[in-house]
This record gives C-alpha cells, structure tokens and sequence, in this order.
C-alpha cells in the first residue's frame, strides 16, 4: 500500500503495436496469441481477469467497493486504472483517507460491490450566501494544483477546476470573509509569461481600487515567485495584502494542503494590518501555521514538500494560524486607504542565464544576436564567471553585450548571501564593464525586475541604476544569521 499511486509500481512502454509491460524485472508481454491481455473496465484499463470479476459483480470505476485479501480487508472508491501506470493486475481503490492502494488481484481476492460511490472526474462545487459584516476579499484563481484535480483516465492531475471548486474544499471560507470571484485564466504556472503577469497585476488593482479589503491569488506552485515578484514591481505601495496562495498536493490526495493554505491566505487578506505583496502557505510539513512571505524574497526550494516555499535572505513577514492568529513581523509595511496605480508592463526580450564551468560564452552571443535588451547571469560564489583568456572566457561576449546597448546584470548561483565584485580581481573585470552586480537579489526576482525596468521608457543608465536600488523590498541591506536555510 502506498500515499498516491498503486502498490506495485509498473512502468508501460508502447512502441509500435507492441505493448511491453515491465514488473518487478520481469517482462510481461501484452500480447497473447495476438490478443491484448487488458480490456477496458469503465474508464480504466484492467485486465480481462479483473474485468471479468468486476462484470460478474456489476462494479464500474466510481462505485463503493470492499476487497478482502488474506486477513486485510479494504473498502473505499474503485477507481481506473491510469493508461500510463500502475499494473493491469492490481485493483485500485481510493480509501476513505483519500489514498490509493494497489491490491494484486487473485483467487485469493474477493470484491464485492457496496453501492454507488463517487461520480468520477466530477469535483464538489460550493456557493454559499455571503455573510453580511464580514469583509470583503477579491479571489483570482489563475491555476495551478490547487485548482486542479486528478485525471483517473491518465493518472497525472490536470487543471481543470472552477474557483467555486475551491469553496468545496475548504468551506469555513464562508466565515472568513465576502468573496469576489473573478478567474482571468486557468493554466500551469510553467505557461505564464510577462503578459499573464501584466493581466494579474491589472486585475488585481481593479479590485484594490473598487474597495475590497484584501486579494486573494491562486496558483500554481513551480513558478509562484516570479508572478509574485512582478506584481509586487508592477503593483508598488499598494493599501490592503494581496496574498499568493498554491497547493503541492491536489484535492483528490489525503495530504492536501489547500484547505489550510486557502484559510490561512484569506485571514491574512482579510485582516492582516499589513499592505504587502505575499505568499501564503504551509510553513512546516504538517497542517500547523502558515508563513506570509514577501513576494520578492521567496523561492519554492523541494520539489513536492508542503512547506516547499522558503524565504532568501529574508525572514518570515508573518506566522498565520488556521484559527485566524496572525503574528506580524516588525517592519511590515501597514494598511492605509487609498488607491493603487498599476504599471503593468514587461520587456520580453529579457532572459535568464545560469553560469556554469565551462559554458560556451557563445549563450551571451545568442541572445544578444535575438537584440534581447536584457540579460541576468546566475554567478557562481560572490558573482564569477571564466574570465582567463582560453575559449570559455566569457569577458568579450559581455563586453560586445554591453556595448551594443543590453543590459546585463549578474545575481546570486547560491540564493543566500550577497554579491561583491570587488574581493577577486575576477570579478572587478566583470563589473569594470559596466555589469550591474545585484546585491542579495534572487536571479528570478532580477530577471522580473530587469524585464519591467526595460519596459519602461528609461534609459540603460537608468535602469542599472534602478536594478541596484530597492524598489519592492527585493534587496536586503543588512543580512542576518536566522535568514539563512529557515
């Protein structure tokens, strides 16, 4: 029995007609005298055994089922089982816990139907009457797992849910706060570019200035620091929080983190005295508080843990509790009345560059060949590239960058701690061009900054000028021992 996906793991590869199963070492041949030894049951694809029972049975994918093996018995939703994984041998029920088990199906096995379960692929939907005196908070779903689901058909989660979806997870929403609900689009985070960003921030500010007391934004996790670096540039001083919050996990899956992630976001937006661009999420494994993380100082750091998002070279803005307990660092900036004036704009041809030993400087070349206005280096230790004079010296291609108008900018390989160019005579040659070394600044915050500064009617002067100074709380003056591996 496994968290997510069926016992025994089987991996599928189709080449041709030929279909070869692989388990445990072992090859199982899906043909059998020119025969497939799986058959369709429902939406999924079991074997003719496993089809032939559950027909006997009258069980289809959605109902309840109990499946009783040796002295363990286990009851919950038969559900598919996904094209692309798991064994065509073993039966899938999803428990009550809402985890999978792969049970290997045999004579030993009896299932017997328990009645109607669950419609698959269908997700509960929850409106719920508005409570007068409580306050008014903007909800912009965009994507992401948190609005997402699994897809029994594939076994991989797909987005497709609607942000009244999100209701249904977490109903206690409805004594948090009013809700507006607005959805500007619903895609992957991995499909965002500087446009879906200018089109969050305007949103976003339309709401701040039609007078709701907090934003909520829902998205998806693996590039969440990116769009809330530039909407904390492109929104500036804003009066009420405007709170990121995502899911690791989807909905279907015991370990869900978006009830308490939805719950603690809408507190912080609700209530919170605080006028800041923040994410909102678990800030340990288990379902305890959540942190609210500056939105240019934030970074998702595992690849699947809860509490995934962590902040660089900064500290915690807040401690936010399921119960509605906020503790508010000091310093963060508070409410006010007001408008917010929205900059939404964002230079495209703006990229993103990681230093490693030796990299062809020819990568500078390219971009600067595709007249990219900008370009950010991720530096390796205190902002070093290969400077010595063999084919990997990249010091003509930054100069031949720089002169032909791009401009280039240098930030932090290691995340934590600052850059200085003038402690190796390596990087006083690099900064001697003129590239702008940036600070304690996460590459990706750079990367948003540089691209809104280029979008602007500004010279190169000026935005090297601007890129070293503090715009959105994006650089850290004076670092300190308990801001770093938080």
């Amino acid at each position: 029995m496994t968290g997510a996906a069926p016992a025994r793991k089987t991996m599928e590869k189709s080449g041709g007609k030929k279909t070869v199963a692989k388990n445990g070492g072992k090859k199982t041949a899906a043909k059998n005298k020119g025969k497939k030894t799986t058959a369709k049951t429902g939406d999924g694809l079991y074997s003719k055994k496993i089809t032939a029972a559950l027909e006997k049975q009258k069980i289809s994918p959605g109902d309840r089922v109990r499946v009783e093996k040796a002295k363990e018995t286990f009851e919950g939703i038969l559900i598919p089982k996904p094209e692309a994984s798991g064994d065509p041998e073993d039966v899938v029920v999803k428990l009550d816990s809402g985890y999978n088990v792969g049970i290997r199906f045999d004579a030993a096995v009896k299932i017997s139907r328990l009645g109607k379960g669950a419609e698959l692929g269908k997700f509960p939907s929850l409106s719920f009457k508005q409570k007068a005196g409580l306050p008014e908070v903007a909800l912009i779903a965009t994507g992401g797992t948190i609005a997402a689901r699994l897809d029994y058909q594939t076994g991989g989660v797909t987005w497709l849910m609607e942000p009244s979806n999100l209701f249904a997870l977490a109903p206690e929403l409805s004594q948090i706060a009013r809700f507006k609900v607005q959805k500007p689009f619903l895609i992957a985070s991995e499909n965002m570019c500087g446009k879906h960003w200018m089109k969050m921030a305007e949103a976003v500010g339309k709401e701040i200035n039609s007078g709701v007391d907090g934003v909520m934004v829902t998205h998806g996790t693996d590039f969440l620091h990116f769009s809330s670096a530039a909407l904390s540039f492109m929104l500036g001083k804003i009066p009420v929080p405007v709170a990121f919050t995502y899911a690791q996990r989807s909905s279907d899956r015991g370990s869900c983190d978006s009830p308490m992630n939805l719950v603690c976001a809408a507190h912080f937006a609700a209530k919170a005295d605080a006028a800041e661009v923040v994410l909102v999420g678990h800030a340990e494994s288990s379902d305890s508080y959540c942190f609210a993380l500056r939105g240019t100082k934030v970074r998702k750091m595992h690849t699947s843990r809860r509490d995934a998002f962590r902040p660089i070279n900064d500290s915690p803005l807040a401690k936010v509790w399921p119960d509605g307990r906020i503790e508010l660092a000091d310093g963060v900036r508070k409410r006010s009345k007001g408008r917010v004036s929205v900059d939404a704009v964002f230079e495209e041809k703006t990229a993103l560059v990681k230093y490693h030993p030796g990299a062809d400087p020819g990568l500078i070349d390219f971009f600067v060949d595709k007249k990219f206005r900008g370009i950010v280096v991720e530096a390796g230790a205190l902002g070093h590239i290969a400077t010595e004079d063999s084919e990997h010296n990249w010091l003509p291609s930054l100069k031949r960058a720089i002169e032909e108008g791009v401009v280039v900018c240098f930030a932090p390989q290691t995340l934590y701690g600052r850059l200085h160019p003038f402690v190796y005579d390596e990087a006083r040659k690099v900064h001697a061009l003129g590239v702008v070394y940036c600070e304690d600044m996460l590459p990706e915050t750079a990367f948003v900054k540089l691209g809104f500064l280029l979008g602007h009617d500004l010279d190169n002067k000026q935005v090297r000028k601007k890129m070293t100074e503090n715009l959105a709380g994006e650089i850290n003056p004076r670092l300190t021992e308990n801001q770093f591996l938080l």
